[in-house]
């Protein structure tokens, strides 16, 4: 699948079973991207929408980029370039969306994705970034930290 196919498939990824083996993903803890996005390893994108960043922020150094707007594919692969060789976490409420997008990624060949499973709120996978007390900033602050070629 090249770039244009991923682009027309999108869409429609909120809808796409989530079924995904730990062989084929990267997946780790709200505390491994903390620790790793402080130490300028990784990339974070927030995927999820601006009305959930408005109600429980956004995690800090993040970059609110929604998979709900228009946009969202040119904004995420101008991510990957800006990040250069670090990889690019992605993160959403409970790490539903955020595994489907990695799974698209991944089956079009998009190397250099991580998925945050627990999200910001939490799932089996662990209690989240909020519940863990790890740090956030209101979605103004993130939105003027937010590279223009991502805007």
């Amino acid at each position: 699948m090249d770039r244009r196919q991923f682009i027309l498939l999108a869409p429609a990824l909120v809808m796409v079973p989530y079924s995904v083996t730990a062989a084929t993903r990267k997946v780790w803890s709200a505390v491994e991207a903390s620790a790793a996005l402080a130490q300028g390893e990784i990339s974070l994108i927030d995927i999820r929408s601006r009305v959930e960043w408005r109600d429980t922020a956004v995690a800090k150094d993040a970059w609110p980029i929604s998979m709900h707007e228009p946009r969202f594919e040119q904004r995420l692969f101008a991510a990957r370039d800006l990040s250069g060789e670090k990889p690019i976490a992605l993160i959403c409420a409970t790490g539903g969306r955020s595994g489907r997008l990695l799974s698209a990624l991944n089956r079009a060949g998009y190397p250099g994705f991580i998925d945050v499973s627990e999200g910001m709120l939490g799932s089996p996978k662990g209690s989240g970034w909020i519940a863990r007390g790890l740090p956030v900033m209101d979605l103004e602050a993130a939105l003027a930290n937010l590279p223009d070629v991502l805007r």
